[in-house]
């Protein structure tokens, strides 16, 4: 009898140590997860599109409590440079990195080849369009919201009735299309006369570029400087002329405090947080992913001291409407041809915001 209770004491232990080392197997999994991150620019620029990225990543990192080893950071690769692309992203694989986000659109069709190579490697790819059914996806959001927000406070801000954008690419590209439209349409929800002066830089990243075509703006009148683009150059060179600025990605009122007025800004924790957890936990979904206002991805940064007065008023009861469904690119809208391009009663899909819009609203000029 007594050597039947051994066994069994013998058992339980081993039982016991089994489920043991399979936690400790989990907890060393979880340790050597790696996540691996390629910037177009250095997030230690303080401002702008790779900064508000990895802000995301850190806040990822913080809630799911990873050590600073497991992150890699590629910055500075060239989004039209494959080579470089592709040595960042398999020193990254060599690195043991389990999950790479791509945060630059021309890093899509290098990503798209790697991730055929390496099977066991995620690969999430920010913009663009393309997924490969298996371990590569797309993540990005409806941005146009913030960017409606941020037209009312240019439209009530302006007093000549031109307001400058500085593009980062021409009118084919939708991503860059629709937040020209809608931040447009937000400039008309609040003041009619006004009008929206567009000047493309062919370029996503260009500090140069991007000031000098404010520069080009500024000088012909717009007194509210607006961009689609990666640096805070626009929003220094407002300040510069004593006028006023309305930024991206990041709050820039740092960065040009006597012009600032507000940014459509990006909290790209909420998808870094979500999809590294899925795949820490083995649920990952090559499920593209497109978020907004409502969770959390989206918003506008803190409305400065130089606002109109009313400006938070008027963007608040905005706000409200979209989150209660208002879809921005709605009922009877023309573009600048004089085209209907949305009938009475209508919304666009967001297909067609992000995929399919080749048209400027009809308040909308290219200089």
């Amino acid at each position: 009898m007594k050597k039947f209770w051994v066994l069994i004491f013998v058992a339980v232990m081993a039982l016991t140590l089994s489920a043991c080392s399979k936690e400790g197997k989990e907890t060393s999994n979880t340790t050597d997860f790696k996540v691996a991150v390629i910037h177009i620019g250095d997030p230690a620029d303080g401002a702008g599109y790779t900064y508000a990225h990895d802000l995301g990543i850190v806040k990822m990192q913080e809630e799911l409590g990873l050590s600073d080893e497991q992150i890699i950071r590629k910055n500075n690769v060239n989004d039209t440079d494959a080579v470089a692309i592709t040595t960042a992203m398999e020193e990254c694989i060599e690195e043991g990195a389990d999950i790479i986000f791509g945060t630059s659109w021309g890093y899509m069709d290098t990503m798209e080849q790697l991730a055929a190579e390496h099977s066991e490697v995620i690969f999430s790819h920010c913009s663009g369009y393309k997924n490969n059914g298996s371990n590569m996806n797309n993540y990005f959001g409806r941005i146009y919201q913030a960017r409606y927000l941020s037209g009312i406070a240019a439209g009530l801000k302006t007093q000549s009735n031109m307001i400058g954008y500085v593009a980062a690419m021409p009118i084919d590209n939708s991503e860059v299309t629709g937040g020209i439209n809608a931040f447009a349409l937000g400039v008309e929800s609040v003041n009619p006369d006004a009008k929206v002066y567009v000047k493309v830089t062919n370029t996503w990243f260009d500090p140069t570029l991007e000031g000098q075509a404010a520069e080009a703006l500024l000088d012909m009148g717009c007194d509210v400087i607006t961009q689609h683009g990666d640096t805070t150059a626009p929003q220094m060179a407002a300040q510069a002329r004593g006028v006023w600025g309305v930024g991206y990605n990041s709050d820039m009122t740092k960065d040009a405090p006597e012009a600032h007025l507000t940014a459509p800004i990006w909290n790209w924790g909420a998808y870094y947080t979500k999809a590294t957890k899925e795949a820490m936990e083995g649920n990952w979904s090559n499920d593209n992913y497109f978020g907004g206002m409502d969770d959390g991805l989206i918003d506008l940064s803190p409305l400065s001291k130089n606002v109109a007065e009313g400006t938070e008023e008027a963007i608040e009861a905005a706000r409200q409407r979209i989150l209660d469904g208002y879809k921005i690119f709605e009922g009877e809208l023309y573009d600048n041809q004089g085209n209907l391009v949305c009938a009475e009663g209508e919304a666009l899909a967001d297909a067609d915001i992000t995929g399919a819009m080749n048209w400027y609203y009809k308040t909308v000029e290219v200089k």
